[in-house]
């Protein structure tokens, strides 16, 4: 019997980039970036993509350049 469990295993990634500045905006959504991982202007992480990630992205998409990586 096959779990569905294994969703984390299979997840794929993506490339965040951050590209505007978070200074203006709500010191939430500056959490948010710094949650995700991003620093600076132009810093990219690799994430896993998660359901989770994936609400945190939605939630500062005007801040920033999101990718899929392939492989």
């Amino acid at each position: 019997m096959e779990t569905t469990n294994t969703k984390s295993a299979e997840a794929g990634r993506v490339r965040v980039t951050l590209v505007r500045s978070t200074i203006g905006f709500d010191r939430r959504q500056a959490e948010v970036v710094r949650g995700l991982g991003l620093r600076r202007l132009h810093h990219t992480v690799e994430l896993q993509d998660l359901p989770s990630i994936r609400g945190m992205i939605r939630k500062v998409r005007h801040l920033v350049r999101v990718t899929e990586v392939e492989g």
